[in-house]
């Protein structure tokens, strides 16, 4: 399958969000963003990343270039899943931010020194992925 266009994936990626139950997305006042292109960082996908921030308010950003990248032509079922991962794991972000609670983050810190110490006995790329 040829990945989605960036209207099909808009699309797929409406369709998760506006099944999340307005209660939860209180105070994303910048709501959902999609971007273009492909956001990389220490040798991961970003597919998506909540920013906090005092101007411009909470909002999610994800990352359309990215989730061709790491998924390219695999199923639409399997992009679906992605997309509904990577929406969830970003509200947990933000109700972690919410509730003044960082376990999520500590979490991917904890995977990312893994993946690196992991890199550096291999020598090879860093596997696993940034959402």
């Amino acid at each position: 399958m040829k990945p989605p266009t960036l209207d099909e994936f808009a699309d797929m990626l409406e369709e998760v969000i506006n099944r999340i139950p307005p209660q939860f997305c209180k105070d994303l006042n910048g709501g959902f963003n999609l971007q273009e292109e492909m956001k990389r960082e220490n040798g991961y996908y970003v597919l998506g990343e909540y920013i906090e921030g005092t101007h411009l308010g909470c909002f999610i950003n994800f990352y359309y270039g990215s989730f061709v990248g790491m998924l390219g032509q695999r199923s639409r079922e399997i992009w679906e899943a992605e997309i509904l991962d990577t929406v969830y794991h970003e509200m947990q972000h933000h109700m972690e931010s919410k509730a003044g609670r960082d376990d999520l983050a500590r979490q991917e810190m904890e995977e990312l020194a893994q993946a690196l110490r992991r890199n550096n006995r291999s020598g090879g790329e860093i596997d696993i992925q940034d959402r």
